[in-house]
């Protein structure tokens, strides 16, 4: 039986990319995303193709019971969850104050931290009991420093950050790897930052800034550092790491 890397956000970007990458070195990569089956069939057979072993569900973290329900199903019927991947993200776009309603808010914080937490409350004591486990959690800028109209976000993320310290708190001298990784940086990914920039703004800012110019952060490269990272011996743990292309100005100099 294989052990299974779990990743929450799926897309054709980070999530599927990491979940190729451990299902290309011996792990069975169970891939989640919301909408989007035949996006989410597509990268599951193209892991397959290559060899690897995979699987694919749509969830909903925001439906009760939901993530709950699938690291149950996963854990009887696949196998036990080694790592997992939280690749969920909580933007809501860029709204002043009075543009964002409680609503909306509150969304941001079930996506990004609530959805955490539950997470952790199912699969944590789960590797525990086995004696280790890794949690990789993929952040963003606004978890160091919040914006004009990210109210929702930087709130959402802070909150994913000073959670991630806390389960390692807890959980590292337990034997679980938890480690916040900011990606401080456009993801060279087209269902997020090609959906957010619409297609022909998306085509333009690869031909300026990213291919060759190496200054959009490449999926691939991402997917290297999170492997590494899951595979560190406990006596060098990363608990906190930053990504950013060579070429781009670190939050901390903004």
């Amino acid at each position: 039986m294989k052990p299974v890397c779990l990743v929450l956000g799926a897309g054709a970007g980070i999530g599927g990319t990491v979940g190729k990458k451990f299902a290309n070195s011996g792990y069975h990569s169970v891939l989640c995303r919301r909408s989007d089956k035949e996006g989410l069939d597509k990268l599951v057979q193209n892991i397959e193709d290559a060899g690897g072993s995979a699987s694919g569900f749509l969830l909903n973290v925001v439906e009760p019971d939901s993530i709950e329900n699938l690291v149950a199903k996963i854990e009887a019927d696949i196998g036990p969850i080694e790592v997992v991947i939280f690749n969920l993200g909580a933007q809501i776009g860029d709204r002043s104050l009075k543009e964002t309603s409680y609503k909306m808010f509150e969304l941001g914080w079930r996506m990004a931290t609530f959805a955490l937490f539950r997470l952790a409350s199912s699969v944590c004591p789960l590797m525990e009991e086995r004696g280790k486990g890794t949690i990789l959690v993929t952040s963003a800028t606004a978890a160091m420093r919040g914006n004009r109209g990210q109210h929702s976000h930087a709130a959402a993320m802070g909150g994913r950050r000073m959670l991630c310290q806390s389960l390692n708190a807890e959980f590292g001298p337990k034997g679980i790897h938890v480690a916040h990784i900011l990606i401080d940086g456009s993801v060279d990914a087209p269902d997020t930052l090609g959906k957010m920039l619409g297609e022909e703004k998306f085509k333009q800012l690869r031909e300026t800034k990213g291919q060759e110019n190496d200054g959009l952060v490449l999926p691939e490269k991402i997917a290297e550092t999170y492997f590494h990272i899951a595979q560190q011996h406990r006596s060098t743990w990363t608990n906190e790491l930053d990504i950013r292309s060579f070429s781009d100005m670190p939050w901390w100099n903004h």
